[in-house]
């Protein structure tokens, strides 16, 4: 029988989003990918710091350790590198005991186009370009900032994702009438539809495949997820209700009406960060790993 990744939580990952490459990238940009192969194969035996969403991939295949029949989640190097390089992508892993054992490496070419054979349910990357590719397949996707704060260490049994709202976990519907009408608008739209849940957005499906991870999860690890969003009251209620109507619960709900995301990021301690405006992200950079979901009107 052919293996399969069906059933499981699938994170498509590139090497400077689980790996901290900016040295070598810089490299790489100044003079040609040669060098840039010559000086990784240099260093092949020097295991890659870690890089921003290496707390969130450490903790997820946390739960293989504690469920190891069922194996829930499979993470897979998808990356612009090369086959060369690739080799110290993968002996990095293994020197910090991540399970990773899948990769792709395409010197150059956009790798997104791999993400439906694997039917993945993330895709991290730095590259802006394939992020958008891989949304607009249906593939929940983030621009990771290289720059951003790392994970806080202080939560080692708990995985901590958090969310903006719309045009992220629900669509960009709402946010179509702030931009075109203004606040007061928004409001009485979001009043007026507050029975009626909002459409799906892109990292809908991520939040599915969390749940159904934690559910299916150990005591050894859980999942803590936050819903952060620029909407205040009155327009909490039609947010709350989509969850509610979607069967999803979500451990926290920060409706900051407009007040800056980052501070209130660094307090709830995530191991990442997904919003679909660009100041948003680089506010919360400053204080968690974030990344930028470039779908919906804003982009």
């Amino acid at each position: 029988m052919a293996t399969t990744l069906d059933g499981k939580l699938v994170v498509a990952i590139s090497s400077r989003a689980l790996f901290d490459f900016e040295e070598e990238n810089q490299v790489f940009e100044q003079s040609d990918d040669r060098a840039y192969m010559a000086l990784q194969l240099q260093r092949l035996d020097i295991p890659a710091k870690p890089g921003v969403a290496f707390s969130l991939v450490k903790k997820l295949l946390a739960f293989n350790h504690s469920a190891a029949s069922t194996q829930p989640v499979e993470v897979v190097i998808l990356s612009r590198n090369d086959p060369v390089s690739g080799m110290r992508v993968f002996r990095s892993a293994q020197h910090y005991g991540l399970a990773i054992e899948r990769g792709s490496f395409t010197r150059g070419q956009s790798p997104w186009r791999y993400l439906k054979p694997l039917h993945a349910n993330l895709f991290l990357s730095t590259h802006l370009s394939d992020v958008r590719a891989a949304l607009a397949a249906g593939v929940p996707a983030a621009q990771v900032y290289p720059q951003s704060v790392h994970a806080s260490d202080a939560h080692p049994q708990e995985v901590r994702i958090a969310f903006d709202g719309d045009a992220v976990l629900f669509s960009d519907e709402a946010e179509r009438v702030y931009q075109a009408l203004g606040l007061q608008a928004f409001q009485q739209h979001e009043m007026d539809k507050a029975a009626l849940p909002l459409p799906d957005g892109p990292f809908k499906p991520l939040l599915f495949a969390l749940q159904n991870l934690q559910q299916s999860g150990t005591p050894q690890m859980r999942i803590r997820t936050a819903l952060v969003t620029a909407r205040s009251a009155p327009a909490h209620e039609r947010a709350i209700r989509t969850l509610m109507n979607w069967n999803i619960e979500v451990d926290e709900a920060m409706f900051l009406g407009g007040l800056a995301k980052g501070e209130f990021l660094r307090e709830f301690e995530p191991d990442f960060f997904f919003d679909d405006q660009t100041g948003h992200i680089e506010s919360a950079a400053q204080h968690v790993p974030s990344g930028h979901v470039a779908s919906g009107v804003s982009n």
